[in-house]
């Protein structure tokens, strides 16, 4: 039986199914937007993205004409910043529809989802005086619709740089879980010159390629630079960071420890033999090198507080390119005592030797991750040169993340997601050039120098 309704209780019958419909819309979008914040904004550092994640980064405001420019390329350089790092991507500013004045203020999220942005950095930069600088910054969630992080930074305006990198490492950090590396060294060697007569000079610069140069000279032949770990100088009250470098400046192959920020330097020892690929040991206090006697390279540990060196390996074979792992307690290195350059691994007083590479062709110059994880190396076979990683301890999960005519001499960031190596092309005009690739093998990039640079090492976060 067909009952008829009178027009007001269906109108009011359609009225509770609309609103009863809207409300189930609006919790699913609020459901979806906010599945969509937490899925946007914990990046997979491991993986990688399939896509970065867009943020918007407008010019810092500036409270003063003399600070007009820095403010922009402050936003500029945390852009490169994170663009470069292969998992954020900066939206152009042409696209933003809110222009902010005031950064205490919450930006209108509404105007930021528009354009897709996950993320919007805010900052400001206030002159205190003629040599003071306060830097402020807000980061904010735009589907969560909160602030993620914010600080404020004091500094001289020469130094606006510095801060630029660690307000990168502190987005990276907020994002992605893990420590950034932005605000770090590298240091390289600066080549020029013909190829029968190349100079090679010691040179150091940011860790995005600006303020190169160089920390030597006169000395033209400077081989393997390395950063010790940061640490306090005894009764300065003072952190001080140290490079040991290879140098002929004597005519003869000697190794140097060399402070940064004043220049001073001394000659760590007069070994009987020629000394190759000097290392620090994670605490700073001995050194991890190749020597060569009578026509035999091994491993040796020099002690900077005894002055004292101890021989570590005794096998007629080549043992080379020693590097300790973070714990320190163990060593990884090179040797052809199974026929071919091969990678092994030791305790660090040289007991317990075993081999961990197993694949076709040639490993050689391993680095232990600085997480501890993963040991990088050069790989040679088949004419090509590759970049790889394998597990630190079984010698498994090998994965070659680059592929070229010569790829070498691998060093990781401080935060062990991204390595350095030496790339360079062939022919007469050969020219070697540095490079950066993520653990996902995807983000290749390179680093700009002046001219020609190889054998790059990366500093910890700088204190």
């Amino acid at each position: 039986m067909n009952i008829a309704l009178r027009p007001s209780k269906i109108i009011r019958r359609l009225s509770k199914i609309i609103r009863a419909t809207a409300l189930v819309a609006s919790l699913f979008v609020s459901m979806f937007a906010a599945t969509l914040a937490h899925g946007q904004l914990e990046i997979d550092i491991v993986h990688g993205a399939p896509e970065p994640v867009p943020v918007a980064i407008p010019d810092f405001l500036s409270s003063h004409p003399e600070t007009d420019q820095i403010a922009k390329d402050m936003a500029a350089v945390i852009s490169a910043n994170l663009e470069r790092s292969g998992l954020f991507r900066v939206l152009d500013q042409d696209t933003y529809i809110e222009k902010q004045t005031d950064i205490n203020y919450q930006p209108r999220f509404a105007d930021w989802r528009v354009i897709d942005a996950k993320a919007l950095l805010s900052g400001q930069i206030v002159r205190e005086g003629p040599n003071r600088l306060k830097v402020e910054f807000r980061l904010w969630d735009i589907y969560a619709n909160e602030q993620l992080d914010g600080k404020r930074l004091a500094t001289t305006p020469d130094n606006w740089r510095r801060i630029a990198h660690k307000i990168s490492d502190y987005i990276y950090k907020r994002l992605t879980g893990e420590g950034g590396y932005f605000d770090s060294r590298i240091v390289y060697i600066a080549e020029s010159g013909p190829k029968t007569n190349r100079r090679k000079r010691l040179a150091i610069m940011d860790a995005d390629g600006a303020n190169a140069r160089n920390l030597l000279a006169d000395s033209d032949l400077v081989l393997t630079p390395r950063f010790s770990p940061v640490f306090e100088e005894r009764g300065a009250r003072k952190k001080v960071q140290l490079i040991t470098y290879l140098s002929w400046e004597t005519g003869r192959p000697q190794v140097f420890l060399q402070e940064i920020e004043t220049g001073n330097r001394e000659l760590l020892g007069n070994f009987s033999g020629m000394t190759i690929s000097p290392r620090f040991s994670p605490d700073g206090r001995k050194l991890i090198f190749s020597m060569v006697k009578r026509g035999n390279s091994d491993i040796y540990v020099f002690d900077r507080g005894s002055r004292s060196t101890t021989r570590l390996t005794t096998n007629q074979a080549i043992d080379v390119s020693p590097s300790f792992s973070p714990d320190g307690r163990k060593i990884v290195f090179n040797s052809d005592r199974g026929g071919s350059p091969q990678l092994y691994i030791m305790d660090a007083d040289g007991s317990n030797v075993k081999r961990l590479s197993f694949g076709d062709g040639r490993y050689t110059a391993p680095s232990w991750s600085p997480r501890g994880d993963l040991i990088a190396f050069t790989k040679s076979n088949k004419g090509k040169f590759h970049i790889g990683v394998m597990e630190a301890n079984t010698g498994k999960g090998e994965r070659l993340l680059t592929n070229s005519y010569l790829d070498e001499g691998p060093t990781w960031s401080p935060n062990g997601r991204v390595i350095l190596f030496t790339r360079e092309t062939r022919g007469r005009n050969a020219r070697a050039s540095i490079w950066s690739v993520d653990l996902t093998g995807r983000n290749l990039q390179k680093v700009p120098t002046p001219g020609a640079a190889s054998d790059p090492a990366w500093s910890p976060i700088l204190p």
